[in-house]
């Protein structure tokens, strides 16, 4: 099983056995309900469903719906895909808690960041701005933005004013902190995208996976 679903807490601070502390973002990781396993021969590849958060019957879609029947177990909110092994003992209706990152030490955090609405660009790229004097026209604007009569136009990707913040965010190689899964908490260094009460996914690290390995 490669991770989990779970709902950020907040952020505090924990004490090491020396009495340093450590910054930690808490994540409620689970109990979770796998809604539909999926196989290489039906469905082209081995993966399960997995839901989180209870919700009302009417705000299920009626495909949903009759997975979350199928499944014995009441409506969820939020479903995300894991790949797993043809040989995954997990099956429809089972539950999947913290104990699936037992022994894990790095973990990828999977979340949508703060929406910020309109901002401009000094705001959204940090971006000087015009001088600051009295009689200055452009204190905050973003200034020429064109090219000359070639190629004349304005480049894709140009950073411009806009809407800022809501997107997907990966925050990778958090090193786990502590792991108490007779609360379904996860305690790891660092920040993880949202505020505090978003859904996340907590994936086991690709890029980090043993104490000491290179970033």
């Amino acid at each position: 099983m490669q991770g989990i679903l779970g709902r950020k807490i907040g952020m505090t601070r924990v004490f090491g056995a020396e009495g340093r502390q450590t910054p930690v973002t808490v994540i409620e990781v689970g109990p979770c309900v796998v809604v539909q396993r999926k196989t290489k021969s039906q469905d082209g590849y081995d993966a399960l469903k997995l839901g989180f958060v209870e919700v009302k019957a009417s705000r299920a879609s009626k495909p949903h719906a009759g997975q979350f029947k199928a499944a014995n177990t009441t409506p969820k909110r939020f479903l995300r895909e894991f790949a797993v092994g043809a040989d995954e003992a997990l099956k429809t209706g089972d539950a999947v808690t913290a104990s699936v990152l037992d022994g894990v030490e790095y973990v990828d955090v999977i979340g949508v960041t703060k929406g910020q609405g309109f901002a401009g660009v000094v705001r959204r790229f940090r971006m000087a701005g015009g001088p600051m004097t009295h009689g200055g026209h452009s204190k905050r604007r973003i200034g020429s933005i064109g090219c000359r009569s070639y190629p004349g136009r304005v480049h894709k990707g140009k950073h411009m004013p806009g809407h800022m913040g809501n997107v997907q965010v990966t925050t990778q190689n958090l090193k786990v902190v502590q792991l108490r899964a007779d609360e379904n908490l996860l305690l790891v260094n660092g920040a993880v995208p949202g505020p505090a009460g978003a859904l996340v996914e907590i994936r086991k690290a690709l890029k980090k996976t043993k104490a000491g390995q290179g970033k």
